[in-house]
């Protein structure tokens, strides 16, 4: 029996290397015409199938066209980048923002991610911004500070104008928005440039300041130890051989409950390693409790609901008169955070969304067991799949020959929250509002709960298709397509359709705001507060 266990760990061992050697080859290989077009009628078919509104922004006679004309641009072999260039362009003219492209890149064994953790390539510490068709250094999470602020002009011989002009086309925004563009190819600069040209260990970066050109080379170098290992292995040091010191019960007890109470408060506000930032923060501006602030970078990650109850217990308390919620750079996350934010918000009854409508009486099966799962997790799949399906029988139903999901507690008429908020809410928007932030301002700038400064959102006013989603890998070029599966939407519409929430004062950032560090939208509220406050 030992035998044979160790034997199964080999043979899984050897398993993935050889998938991993399979999947690498085939990306590099140069694919046939024919194959080639058939993995664009596999996408186009697969879209048509799963996605409930493809032609909401794009009729299908375009979109036909589209794929036709592809298709009749393929004229000789193509490895898998090459066929990822073509085809993103054609994808992103479905105009719906929650459908694309995954990674093209190479995989890595066992032993080199292994190998690969310990290593970071400095490049990727770098957050940009896009502003006046040029793109800056907004921040480095690194440990040189210098290049805040800095003009990044070149890449290796590549004009970054040039490299950002192409990338932008490989996305798309909700409909006919034009807002998110700059704004998310800055976010996703590394990963876009990554895609384009592989795995890389070093890069030759051209910055300007002021009138000063420079040159910086950025290679992979191992990882900091950790702070706590650091102060460690200094502390051995200067010991030399002495003995660690012995804590006492009363000493470790405080130590671990200090440790407890970071965590509740990390996972509490969604604590992000990587950046040392927190998904959520709140605090008050100025010398009173009159103005409070809450930046809200994603609705992802952490105990939302402990940490709303106790922001809205403050602000009662406090009796706060004005809310400044700021969303900018927020992509999105969960329908179940934002529903109960806006319980808070409101001050009438609601029913945050609607129906959503699907493609399939199975739309939670079909999204999980698809040719991109796992073979161990298409075998939970299968076990768990009896309970699935009738979960979808009794939540799915048919209205006007429409297949509609029906999110219980979203779709509910509900009363606001017993400590909700009853003072001025401003809400902080920009390109980069995307998804479930865009939903959640919909729903205030419809109930005119709110006074919207910034920019358009780049998610639209009228909802997205999100909720559960299909991966599909293609069989010949192995490119992954990501869709939505569930049209999401409020009971509020806006007509034209194809647009995103629209700030009641629009204050766009220039770039003497970014290098002077200020925050043009803040200040505003703020003037707009203080003026109202004048006889």
């Amino acid at each position: 029996m030992k035998y044979s266990v160790v034997f199964i760990v080999i043979g899984l061992v050897f398993s993935s290397c050889t998938s991993v050697k399979k999947y690498n080859d085939q990306i590099a290989q140069f694919h046939t015409v024919e194959a080639l077009k058939l993995d664009v009628d596999k996408l186009y078919n697969q879209l048509k199938k799963h996605h409930p509104n493809l032609y909401q922004y794009t009729s299908k006679e375009v979109l036909d066209f589209k794929f036709d004309s592809l298709k009749s641009t393929i004229t000789k072999p193509l490895n898998t980048n090459a066929f990822y260039k073509k085809i993103a362009p054609v994808l992103a003219q479905v105009k719906q923002g929650h459908v694309g492209l995954g990674y093209t890149v190479r995989r890595f064994t066992k032993k080199e991610r292994k190998a690969l953790k310990k290593q970071k390539l400095d490049f990727y510490d770098l957050e940009f911004e896009f502003l006046d068709d040029r793109l800056w250094v907004k921040n480095n999470f690194g440990k040189d500070s210098t290049l805040i602020g800095t003009e990044v002009i070149k890449i290796e011989d590549d004009s970054v104008l040039k490299l950002i002009e192409n990338y932008k086309t490989l996305f798309a925004s909700d409909g006919f928005n034009t807002t998110l563009y700059n704004r998310f190819v800055a976010k996703g600069f590394p990963v876009y440039y990554t895609r384009d040209k592989g795995f890389l260990d070093s890069l030759s970066v051209t910055f300007k300041q002021h009138d000063s050109v420079f040159v910086k080379q950025f290679k992979r170098i191992k990882k900091d130890k950790d702070e706590d290992e650091e102060i460690a292995t200094a502390d051995s040091l200067s010991a030399k051989n002495e003995k660690p010191k012995k804590l006492s019960k009363a000493e470790k007890q405080k130590q671990r409950l200090a440790k407890k109470r970071t965590k509740k408060y990390n996972k509490k506000h969604g604590f992000i390693a990587k950046r040392k930032q927190y998904t959520r923060n709140f605090n008050f501006i100025g010398k009173d409790t009159s103005v409070a602030y809450m930046k809200i970078r994603s609705f992802t990650n952490g105990n939302y609901k402990k940490f709303y109850n106790e922001v809205f217990t403050k602000l009662d308390s406090a009796k706060t008169k004005n809310l400044v919620i700021d969303l900018r750079d927020n992509g999105g996350g969960r329908i179940a955070e934002i529903d109960y934010l806006y319980g808070f918000l409101t001050k009438t009854n609601y029913q945050f969304l609607n129906p959503s409508e699907v493609n399939s009486r199975i739309p939670f099966l079909k999204s999980f067991m698809t040719n991109a799962t796992p073979n161990s997790a298409k075998l939970i799949g299968g076990i768990l799949s009896p309970f699935v399906v009738l979960h979808n029988v009794f939540k799915i139903k048919k209205e006007n020959g429409k297949l509609y999901y029906n999110f219980n507690k979203q779709t509910k008429i509900k009363p606001p929250k017993l400590l909700h908020f009853k003072g001025e809410i401003y809400v902080l928007i920009n390109g980069n509002s995307f998804s479930a932030s865009s939903l959640l301002s919909t729903h205030l700038k419809a109930t005119k709960r709110a006074m919207f400064v910034g920019e358009e959102t780049g998610g639209a006013y009228n909802g997205c298709v999100a909720g559960i989603y299909k991966i599909y890998s293609l069989p010949t070029s192995k490119v992954r397509v990501r869709m939505g599966m569930m049209q999401i939407e409020a009971p509020q519409k806006q007509n034209p359709d194809g647009y995103g929430v629209k700030p009641d004062v629009e204050v766009l950032p220039t770039v003497e705001d970014f290098q002077e560090n200020c925050d043009p939208e803040l200040e505003w509220v703020l003037n707009h507060i203080n003026s109202s406050k004048k006889p």
